[in-house]
């Protein structure tokens, strides 16, 4: 199809933006049971805003002197008040868990690609590491988004343009924005078609000051698109951060990215996708397909019961709080390699 042209937009947000500072409230959490009892069982959510975070779920575990207030206020560094309601896991989902099955039912989605070495997106690539390199050197409240065009996108003559970089950073000016992004462009040899520049928007509403939980409210898992991979790829509904690995919705959606890498390396391919899907108590997928460059196969060769997973990719470590900064795939994660 020649003379085709697309555009794909993909945005990330920064740490201190309010949705993954609950996110990573929720992971910390995880992460100190987990330091003490692996087979904790950790389901946490997180709102927070204005001064006040509330923390609500289910925990099992055997971990002692866990201090909720000190690890929220260890993240948000700033006084807060934090309100603790946590319960033990529901024992008619323990009974399903305990016997190796999921805990809960649910769809994963898995995707690898050939466009970038993170094997993500490109456009999902260029919008986090733009966040990333504007947060370095302004560690607030942000979020970054890139629109690439594409001409003729499914032939051998494709090519990818710049069409619009939109940063909004608290407590940096425009011309701040500026430099990073004019040496990020240039870092990444990027470019718009011949003749156009590439569209700057920065700070469009203007310089802000005021942000993170005193400007707006967060919670736990509301950033589904910017965790998993970007809005041009579906996912499967459920939220990772907060979540002990007995819950599929996390652990086999990084089985999943790890099939699809695997996958994409073995068959040199451009593009994978793999679904999984699990009942609760039940521990055999009822779905477990790969599609590679639009060929459908069934997955062989991986054991794919919750506990497999578990063993399989080490999860039962506390390694979860740096999963919620900037995505869970493409970060350099067990199941990225």
């Amino acid at each position: 199809m020649e003379n085709y042209t697309t555009y794909r937009t993909a945005e990330s947000v920064s740490p201190k933006h309010p949705d993954k500072l609950c996110d990573q409230i929720s992971d910390a959490i995880l992460d100190a049971h987990l330091a003490q009892d692996p087979n904790a069982r950790v389901a946490v959510e997180v709102c927070g805003g204005h001064g006040q975070i509330f923390i609500t779920g289910e925990i099992t575990s055997t971990a002692q002197e866990i201090d909720i207030p000190q690890i929220t206020k260890n993240i948000v560094e700033k006084n807060i008040d934090v309100t603790v309601n946590i319960v033990k896991q529901s024992p008619e989902i323990a009974q399903g868990v305990d016997t190796g099955g999921a805990g809960d039912q649910g769809i994963m989605i898995g995707y690898a690609c050939d466009e970038t070495p993170e094997m993500l997106p490109r456009e999902v690539v260029l919008a986090r590491r733009l966040n990333q390199a504007i947060y370095a050197q302004h560690p607030y409240d942000g979020k970054t988004q890139v629109t690439i065009k594409l001409l003729n996108p499914y032939s051998k003559t494709s090519k990818f343009y710049i069409d619009s970089i939109v940063a909004s950073f608290q407590n940096t000016t425009r011309e701040e924005l500026r430099k990073i992004v004019e040496k990020f462009i240039g870092e990444y040899s990027l470019e718009n078609e011949p003749g156009h520049k590439i569209t700057l928007h920065l700070n469009p509403a203007g310089n802000w000051n005021l942000g993170g939980f005193e400007a707006d409210t967060g919670l736990t898992g509301r950033k589904l698109i910017v965790d998993n991979y970007g809005p041009r790829i579906p996912i499967g509904g459920g939220a990772f951060s907060g979540k002990d690995p007995s819950k599929v919705d996390r652990s086999a959606a990084y089985m999943a990215r790890k099939i699809a890498v695997d996958y994409l390396k073995k068959r040199h391919a451009k593009e994978v996708f793999v679904r999984l899907a699990y009942a609760i108590g039940r521990p055999e997928p009822l779905e477990q397909t790969v599609v590679i460059d639009q060929d459908i196969e069934q997955i062989s060769s991986y054991d794919l019961t919750p506990q497999e997973i578990i063993n399989f990719l080490n999860l039962r470590r506390p390694i979860y709080e740096a999963t919620a900064r900037y995505g869970h795939f493409g970060e350099g994660f067990e199941w990225d390699k």
